[in-house]
Parts: C-alpha cells; sequence; structure tokens
C-alpha cells in the first residue's frame, strides 16, 4: 500500500468544530461537578465559563499535534487507473 499524503489528517476546520462541540460537553459537565461541589450555580457558572477558554486554546494545539503525527493511522490503497481496471475484469 502507497501512503496517501493528509489521508486520515483532520484539517484545521474539523479540529475547531471538534474542539468547541468537545469543550461545550466539558464546560456543562464542570458546571455540573461545581454546583454539586459548591451548591451555588453562580459559583459554578464563574467556573465553568472561565475553563472554557483554556481547556478550549489547549485542546485545539493537542488536536492539531496529533494531526502532524501519522502514528495510527493506516496507510489507504492509492487508486490508479490500471487498479480499478484490475478490480472490475
Amino acid at each position: 500500500m502507497t501512503h496517501v499524503p493528509g489521508a486520515g489528517h483532520a484539517n484545521r476546520a474539523r479540529s475547531l468544530a471538534k474542539t468547541l462541540s468537545w469543550r461545550t460537553i466539558g464546560t456543562m459537565d464542570t458546571i455540573f461537578i461545581a454546583f454539586v461541589i459548591f451548591g451555588d450555580l453562580t459559583a459554578a457558572a464563574a467556573i465553568g465559563f472561565t475553563e472554557v477558554f483554556t481547556k478550549m486554546i489547549l485542546y485545539y494545539f493537542h488536536e492539531r499535534a496529533w494531526s502532524w503525527s501519522d502514528w495510527g493511522l493506516e496507510d489507504v490503497p492509492l487508486e490508479t487507473p490500471e487498479s480499478t481496471e484490475t478490480v472490475l475484469s
């Protein structure tokens, strides 16, 4: 198999969308935990909205760092006109 450059890697828009969706879930969890511990929704929201920015930035750079690595990705077959003809015959 031939490695196809960029195959299996997330582009920046995908990384940003994953960052935003994950942080929404993570922040809701943080607010819930802080509310359970402190019993104060205002304090819980303050904690949640503070951590959303720092963790979103950290996650984005973490995701981009992983996108530079081929570790754990499998190569995909390179389709050529010859390989397509062989499969069809």
